[in-house]
């Protein structure tokens, strides 16, 4: 029994090394903005103060449209879902053999007839299983745009990271948005992004806290062989 136990945990300490990940940590470069030196190259004072590179049209409305312009996603997202699903399954087996005759007499053996039956065993499955989920996540998180394409659309990506007592908690966004979608207060609703991949978890011991050991993971998971 107690090699048995050691196997298995064995087992459940290399199946489940694969689902450690790394932490996130604040200044990922991936989600870092944008400097003014790398939007433009350094040009020779000619003694106008007109720029092109840095200036906005007259006529411009303030909102993002290049790359390093910053713009604030409204997170406005509710999603709803409800599964459930049941299983029945049942097998009986049963096979006879009737008693053989030769000219119409029956063959016996031993004075008893030479016929029999044979029944398998039954077997029988239940399974019942039921999922409900609700999340919804709201705020405001201001991002970068890090690449604009040729059909004009805007490559954003941004993170906000707040520290608490116990631990730190972030937002991470990356999303594709259509500069038409883009308010005159210079925002967009998190549901207007395309590709959207957003992001929200913390680090800490609150966190800590809330999450399964490997060894409850282990024992129900499909690895569990009882």
């Amino acid at each position: 029994m107690k090699s048995l136990l050691i196997g298995l945990a064995s087992v459940a300490s290399l199946s489940l090394t694969g689902c450690v990940t790394t932490p996130a940590t604040p200044g990922d470069p991936y989600f870092a903005p944008i400097e003014p030196q790398q939007l433009t190259q350094v040009r020779p004072v000619t003694g106008s103060i007109y720029d092109a590179a840095v200036s906005r049209d007259i006529y411009s409305d303030g909102r993002a449209t290049r790359v390093g312009d910053i713009l604030t996603v409204v997170l406005s997202e509710s999603t709803q879902s409800s599964k459930s699903n049941t299983t029945t399954v049942d097998k009986t087996s049963s096979l006879s053999v009737a008693q053989p005759t030769i000219m119409g007499e029956g063959v016996t053996l031993n004075g008893q007839p030479l016929s029999a039956t044979l029944n398998g065993p039954t077997t029988a499955f239940e399974g019942a299983g039921a999922s409900n989920m609700n999340n919804s996540l709201t705020g405001n998180i201001t991002v970068t745009v890090h690449r604009v394409l040729p059909n004009g659309s805007l490559v954003v990506r941004g993170e906000k990271w707040l520290t608490l007592n116990q631990g730190q908690e972030y937002i991470r966004v990356t999303g594709r948005v259509r500069p038409q979608d883009i308010t005159q207060a210079n925002t967009i609703e998190s549901t207007k992004l395309a590709d959207a991949r957003l992001e929200y978890s913390g680090t800490g011991e609150l966190n800590d806290s809330n999450m399964m050991g490997w060894a409850s993971k282990f024992f129900i998971s499909p690895l569990w062989p009882f």
